[in-house]
Order: structure tokens, then sequence, then C-alpha cells
């Protein structure tokens, strides 16, 4: 079995999970559904969705149909989402929370995070930006307090972004989720996470596909008989870091859940390390103020 972490307020969430960014059914062709059946059929106990992504509905539906067939209730399954950048500030934020809980039809979620340090359609400079993703950060540990989300956390947020959080906040974010991979190995990030007992998650661990034919990536990969895309993943669970790579296919979600199989040398946790090169494919928050 993969690992199980325990956060910093006792509660234990899988290190392996099922991302679903993008993941989108359509008429005639229930890609949800069907990816949600493979993953609960291969282990998976985490699903990770976000309001963004504009398929929470979709996801709650799939679950209630698909946890009876492999003998699950809704507390086996570990569920995070994400509060939108349109929605910062204190009612916004807490009134984001229930509408996802709704959507989802769970009456609590295990992890919400605030999904971005900035705020819809406020410049990346404004001052506001603090002030109303504080607000957020109020009114998640409102919910917290009152039992509707049983962990709380951030994403996207820079060390500068987590200093300024833990200056006034009476609860410490559980989780960090960032994009992570070996050509952005965020060192100093997550080094400054562990001293505070922020567990780092990462999203886009393929680079968003950019990775998987990286020189260093296939030689391991050759070496250890297994595809460019497991070493990815297994190079950041060897960092103590939580996955949630994304996939619709059957084989791709048995392949990801399967890299516990197989160990990297120190040697080869050390090549990877050094392509690093401080390149994000996705949104890069440095600048949000």
């Amino acid at each position: 079995m993969f690992p199980v972490y325990t956060l910093n307020n006792g509660v234990q969430i899988p290190a392996i999970g099922l991302g679903t960014f993008q993941m989108r059914s359509v008429a005639g062709d229930d890609v949800i559904h069907r990816a949600i059946d493979s993953a609960l059929r291969f282990g998976y106990r985490l699903i990770d969705t976000a309001a963004v992504y504009r398929n929470e509905a979709d996801i709650g539906r799939s679950l209630k149909e698909l946890l009876p067939k492999y003998g699950l209730t809704r507390k086996d399954v570990f569920i995070t989402s994400k509060l939108s950048p349109r929605d910062h500030g204190f009612d916004s934020a807490e009134k984001a929370c229930l509408n996802s809980v709704e959507a989802l039809g769970c009456k609590y979620l295990d992890l919400y995070l605030i999904h971005w340090p900035g705020v819809q359609k406020l410049k990346r400079e404004d001052p506001k930006n603090a002030q109303l993703r504080n607000e957020s950060w109020q009114a998640l540990e409102k919910l917290y307090k009152a039992g509707l989300v049983r962990s709380i956390g951030v994403s996207n947020y820079t060390v500068d972004h987590l200093e300024e959080l833990l200056q006034f906040a009476l609860v410490v974010p559980a989780v960090l989720q960032v994009e992570f991979h070996p050509r952005l190995y965020q060192k100093n990030l997550h080094e400054y996470c562990q001293s505070k007992r922020i567990w780092l998650q990462a999203y886009t661990s393929l680079g968003q596909g950019k990775l998987l034919d990286e020189e260093v990536v296939r030689s391991i990969a050759t070496q250890h008989n297994k595809s460019t895309a497991q070493v990815l993943l297994r190079w950041a669970l060897q960092h103590g870091v939580g996955i949630i790579p994304k996939s619709v296919r059957s084989q791709h979600i048995q392949d990801n859940i399967s890299i516990t199989e197989f160990e990297l040398s120190a040697y080869n946790m050390e090549s990877l390390n050094l392509i690093n090169s401080d390149t994000h494919f996705c949104w890069d928050p440095t600048g949000v103020k």
C-alpha cells in the first residue's frame, strides 16, 4: 500500500490521490464517473477538485454511486476542494466553501484550500490581495472550528505568503499544494514547510507532459523498467511530497498508484534534483503581493 501521512492536526491523508483538473464529463461520455470508478478500484482514496474546475457536482454524484460498489462509505475517501480566486473575503469564502460541500453532496470536506493568493480581477501588486486572502483564511478557520472542514490549507503560496499568514493565523495550514517537479524543485519552500509542519502536496508532477522526454528521466525509467511518468511521481513521493496525478485512462490511473513497487536510488534522486531550472509550467505566484 502507498503511504499515508499524518497532518499537523492529526488528520491522516493518503500520499497519492486522483487530480481532476480539466476533467469534465460531457453528454454521452461520463469521463468523471469512469475515472473515479478506476481510481477506487485500484485503491485511490483521495479525490482532489476545486470550485474553478466546475466538476464538483459530477464528482459528488459519481462518489455516491460508486462508493457502495466497492464497499466504501464517505469516511473512507479523502475529499479536497479549493476556494476560487473570485471568492476571496470572509463572507464570500465561507459561502463558497458551503457551496462546494453542497455540490459534492457531502456533509464535510477533508481539506479545503485557498487556491491562489491573489484576488480575481485585482492586479498582482494591489494591497487588497493580502487583506482579502487574510479574511479568507479567517473564514476557513471558522469553518474548521465548526467541523465543516477537517483540515485547511493553501495552494500556490510562496514563503513570503506563508510568513504573512503565520503572523496572524490561529490555525497553522495543514497543507501547501504547489507546482513541484524536477524542473521546479522548490527545495527552500519544501524545507520551510517542513520546519512549520506544513505538508507539501505537488501538482503538475509531469510538467504538463514536458518532462516525459527529458533525457535523465528517460534514462532512469529505462533502468527501472518503468515509465517516465512513474519516475517523476516516484521522485516527488521519495521527497515526502504528496502527489495528485490526473488521468482519465484506466491504465495510467493504475500505473500512477503502482509507483510504490520500486525505489529510486540516491544517485537517481540527485540526478533529477540537479535539472532544476525554477521553471513554472503553470501559474507563478511570486509577484502576488
